[in-house]
């Protein structure tokens, strides 16, 4: 076997292999635990990195296990998987150094970080997959991985969260299921496949193939968390902030945004979609689920549950720009996979930080908290004014490319959405940073802990500050050559039409 396939087997084993063995610690090994996964997080990045470079220089990396007749296990990392394994990987070390400090004396440690290892395998796996058989195989892993971690308090809240979370993944893996199932006996084939591998079918099998595209779209929507498969997602924020922060932003709603751009994409072809009329449709159910999330975070207390309704909106950038079918709209969707997971891993580690250090849950109580937590509140402010859509951070580079990707396919009703949205973004997001920033804090805050000498804990303080300047970087520096931006320049170069 080459080196070329040993690099995927060894990305998926840096992360599987660490938390097999974490299983088996005891809860006081909490250096080796620590080890461990640290360990793994640096080891896969350095792995990505490599493959990130020969990627660059066009050296593929692909490696294929027999499965079924006629059917392989293939991973394959080319541009499209890089631009998601690269930020998976990323966030996942810093995500890991946040809860290590966050669950810092708690119980379960080597169970929940066990499962958030394996949630992480999976999301690579989805992000590798070389075929639907192969993504469908990841994607149903990551639903197993990540129910422990939605549970993991062991209340009757959270079990409550966990039963309606497996019970909208597991339907929608069903409907997948069948969906590939029939796929397979109209083409004789599962592999990805740039421009698609649909459109040389006769043109009787097109009414078969639009539902086809439904069950597909249907099942990734429910961890896209398209409107109306969108209610677990509020629900769910009942887990450990570390666990939000890796639903909304590295794993479960990336992996079906991902899903959602490579049927589209490399299933049915943008073009051939557009002509089969299932492209409208989704730009449309997009643009309900981008403003149906923002009304509804406009009216929650629950920080955490803003946060989760801001997320329903703003992943649906991704859909609404593959959906748009224009090639400036695609590169608009593709590099919101990074920005949005930058901007909203921030929030939701400084929603943890007020949660853990003040007991600061709810916007009502938020008053004050800039003065006392100055750093946690800047890069709050720094994610926020991301998601409203602000330059120079990320956010307004996702905007600004879709709103030209619309013009350029003369579709100027997205145009207003957007307007609309970044409106609602800001009208559920300012009054936080005014109440934080400008208004006295209270005598006694709700629960408050010293975690630290600073603020709070180092270990929490931290990576929302890295993710920020992240985040700022990614739209000041949007223009570089391997910037985000530029990455999915080249993505759509090479895997869709020339720009």
């Amino acid at each position: 076997m080459s080196l070329e396939a040993w690099i995927p087997l060894l990305v998926l084993c840096s992360s599987l292999l660490p938390g097999l063995m974490i299983f088996g610690l005891d809860e006081s090994r909490v250096r080796l635990r620590t080890t461990l996964n640290l360990g793994g997080a640096l080891t896969k990045l350095a792995l990505v990195g490599v493959m990130f470079w020969g990627v660059s220089q066009g050296i593929e990396y692909e490696v294929r296990i027999s499965f079924l007749p006629g059917l392989d296990l293939a991973l394959r990392a080319g541009p499209l998987a890089l631009l998601f394994l690269v930020l998976s990987s990323l966030l996942w070390l810093v995500t890991t150094i946040y809860a290590i400090g966050y669950l810092e004396g708690s119980p379960h440690r080597s169970r929940f970080f066990g499962f958030f290892s394996l949630c992480v395998t999976a999301t690579v796996g989805v992000a590798m997959a070389a075929d639907l058989l192969t993504f469908l195989l990841f994607y149903e892993l990551l639903t197993l991985a990540t129910y422990p971690l939605v549970v993991h308090r062991g209340t009757e809240v959270a079990r409550r969260a966990g039963q309606v979370y497996l019970a909208y993944t597991i339907g929608g893996g069903a409907l997948m299921l069948f969906g590939i199932v029939w796929l397979y006996t109209l083409t004789g084939t599962l592999e990805f496949t740039p421009l698609g591998f649909v459109s040389e079918l006769d043109p009787t099998t097109h009414p078969a193939l639009i539902l086809i595209f439904i069950f597909l779209i249907t099942g990734l929507g429910v961890k896209a968390a398209l409107v109306p498969l969108h209610v677990w997602l509020p629900m769910a924020m009942v887990a450990p902030a570390p666990v939000s922060a890796l639903l909304h932003a590295v794993a479960v709603v990336k992996a079906g945004a991902f899903g959602i751009v490579r049927v589209v994409y490399e299933v049915f072809g943008v073009e051939f979609s557009a002509g089969l009329g299932v492209t409208l449709p989704l730009a449309v159910l997009a643009s309900i689920t981008i403003l149906y999330g923002s009304l509804r975070a406009l009216f929650q207390d629950d920080l955490k549950r803003r946060l989760a309704f801001s997320t329903v909106s703003q992943v649906s950038y991704i859909v609404l720009g593959v959906a748009i079918a224009s090639p400036i709209a695609t590169v608009g969707g593709l590099v919101h996979l990074i920005h949005q997971g930058l901007m909203k891993i921030t929030l939701f580690f400084c929603a943890g930080n007020l949660a853990e250090t003040l007991g600061v849950h709810k916007v009502s109580e938020m008053n004050g908290a800039g003065q006392r937590m100055p750093w946690t509140m800047v890069a709050f402010t720094v994610g926020a004014f991301g998601m409203i859509g602000a330059p120079p951070v990320a956010g307004f580079i996702t905007k600004w490319y879709l709103g030209l990707g619309a013009l350029d396919a003369g579709q100027h009703w997205v145009l207003l959405v957007l307007a609309t949205s970044s409106l609602l973004n800001a009208a559920y997001f300012l009054p936080i940073l005014h109440a934080a920033w400008f208004r006295e804090p209270p005598a006694q805050w709700p629960a408050e802990r010293s975690l630290g000498r600073g603020e709070t804990s180092r270990a929490l303080l931290w990576p929302p500050i890295i993710t920020a300047v992240a985040a700022l970087l990614a739209g000041l520096l949007a223009s570089l050559p391997f910037s985000p931006l530029e990455w999915a320049r080249f993505i759509a170069e090479r895997e869709f039409r020339p720009l």
